[in-house]
């Protein structure tokens, strides 16, 4: 089973407590794709720039990602610099050059069009709803948006959302979109905007899942080792959808074990900067944590 997403392959500058990283490897579709590549092929339909390492084509087609519609376009590649303080649950963005960005139009190969699992990450709304109409017919579609978007181009991102299966969200987007403070309400009503299934993130304190049939919660893994949290959502979204496309069904077990899969892979993102420690995962790892978070849930008898 192969899954397509769609999203920004970035260089990035990344201050945290832990140290700097520049140029470095990112953007939301490399690091959905570190995750979903455990469990299905990935397909990845971004743009890059004329300053874009060829090296970092290479790690990753390594990685067995399939970059068909990678397009290379004059100009410079998406950059994006932060910084972490604190807690690190938040990044100060302190620079963003859209570069090859701005004028950016998705285009993927006529048997790419039938990929039935599809990923939306957080990229203009237009973007999305371009891509989305030129698929035949998706079993699944997912997507992930960011506040940006919600107060910018709201009215778009709203038609997009009636056309989805699931809608991934932080706690802060999924608030300011709704404008509840409530989680639950506030994922009542996004699912009430069009997708099937809401999952809300919360950081270290989990995820929250929505549909109209039940209700699920999970807690994160507990990380004692926190390094980079760039890119920890959208490895969540790839350990997901990678799951879910390798399983090709839709039911309340299959989506809880595709959360717990997500949780333990974006656990491992945030113990090095960009994609050092997702990259080199494999199944034995997500496998092992995840027997660890079994037991940490557990109520016993």
């Amino acid at each position: 089973m192969r899954t397509l997403v769609l999203g920004t392959v970035a260089l990035d500058d990344v201050k945290t407590p832990s140290g700097v990283r520049r140029n470095i490897l990112g953007g939301s579709a490399v690091h959905f794709a570190m995750s979903a590549r455990l469990f299905s092929r990935v397909n990845l339909a971004a743009v890059v720039g004329e300053d874009f390492p060829p090296g970092y084509l290479d790690f990753l087609r390594r990685r067995r990602i399939a970059l068909t519609s990678l397009i290379h376009d004059r100009g410079r590649t998406f950059h994006w610099s932060g910084e972490y303080r604190g807690d690190l649950n938040s990044a100060v963005t302190l620079k963003t050059d859209l570069g090859v960005l701005t004028d950016f139009k998705p285009e993927i190969s006529e048997e790419e069009r039938d990929i039935r699992y599809v990923f939306l990450a957080n990229v203009d709304p237009h973007i999305q709803r371009y891509l989305l109409h030129r698929l035949r017919s998706p079993k699944l579609v997912g997507l992930d948006s960011m506040n940006y978007w919600i107060h910018h181009q709201r009215p778009v991102l709203l038609r997009v959302l009636k056309e989805v299966d699931i809608y991934l969200a932080n706690d802060q987007e999924a608030r300011s979109l709704s404008g509840e403070s409530n989680l639950v309400k506030a994922a009542g009503y996004l699912h009430r905007l069009g997708p099937r299934m809401v999952i809300i993130k919360k950081g270290e304190h989990g995820v929250l899942f929505y549909c109209s049939s039940f209700i699920f919660c999970l807690p994160a893994y507990p990380a004692a080792r926190l390094i980079d949290p760039t890119g920890a959502g959208d490895t969540f979204a790839g350990g997901l959808m990678g799951y879910l496309a390798k399983s090709g069904r839709i039911t309340p077990s299959v989506i809880r074990k595709a959360i717990a899969y997500a949780t333990v892979a974006a656990s491992f993102n945030v113990e090095g900067f960009g994609v050092e420690r997702s990259a080199s995962l494999k199944m034995g790892d997500l496998e092992m944590r995840l027997a660890q978070l079994k037991d940490l849930v557990s109520l016993g008898r």
